[in-house]
């Protein structure tokens, strides 16, 4: 039976194997870009709905990342709106969602979005590719190509996200996602790019810094607030974002 921990880690192990032999310079050159939005003094916003917001939490607000990132998330409409129980999926799939984030975040002409999703045929990440093309903002995409390639497009124009970006970093996860069959059911499991999203967000994070370095430059970089003084230095650096709407 090819089910169990050490099945399921081997079979991660190898997408990962897989992502880092084909998409390393995608990443990197997806940094310059990103880095080149932070030096003319603007901020990143990282989008992803559904499980994808978790690319989002792995680079925004945490210990070892960059202060000027900024998650952009289908519950901030929902917090905005006070609102609860609001269908997410409705507004994932919803082009008109990704005007309302753009609304709510105050996005300006010197900032840049990654955007990730995994299918990258629903309407909001398409929408919100769509308007940040249209406004010159820099768009570096995350998704499946695997999946993305194999299935149409939710939105309007019948575009997808990977169509749409400047940089595609290719997360070579499955279509469906899923890596282990379950005998005797149609259903898989064992879900993929949550993990190696994960992966691909701490690796943009990591070529950014180095390239301050290489600047000489020192990079505004989260210490964990559970290191004694972790706070008053979050604090004291986020304080330089607060017009921005970035706070700790």
């Amino acid at each position: 039976m090819k089910l169990g921990a050490r099945v399921m880690m081997g079979a991660i192990l190898d997408v990962v194997k897989e992502m880092e032999a084909t998409q390393v310079n995608a990443i990197q050159e997806a940094s310059k870009l990103l880095a080149a939005c932070l030096q003319r003094g603007g901020i990143i916003h990282v989008f992803g709905a559904g499980h994808s917001r978790a690319f989002g939490m792995e680079m925004c607000g945490r210990a070892g990342g960059l202060v000027p990132m900024k998650l952009v998330a289908l519950e901030d409409i929902a917090l905005e709106e006070g609102k609860a129980g609001i269908n997410l999926t409705e507004l994932e799939r919803s082009p008109e969602t990704a005007h309302r984030l753009m609304d709510i975040h105050q996005v300006q002409d010197e900032d840049a979005f990654i955007i990730v999703s995994n299918s990258g045929r629903n309407g909001s990440a398409v929408e919100l590719a769509t308007i940040c093309r249209d406004r010159g903002l820099p768009i570096v995409a995350v998704t499946s190509l695997k999946h993305s390639t194999n299935t149409d497009s939710r939105h309007p124009s019948g575009k997808k996200l990977y169509e749409l970006a400047d940089i595609v970093i290719d997360n070579c996860c499955p279509y469906g996602d899923v890596l282990l069959e379950i005998p005797n059911m149609e259903e898989r499991t064992g879900s993929a790019s949550s993990i190696v999203g994960g992966l691909i967000a701490q690796a943009i994070t990591n070529e950014i810094i180095l390239l301050s370095v290489e600047r000489e430059e020192l990079p505004p970089v989260y210490r964990s607030a559970n290191l004694d003084g972790g706070d008053e230095h979050n604090r004291n650096i986020v304080a330089r974002y607060a017009h921005r709407n970035i706070t700790y």
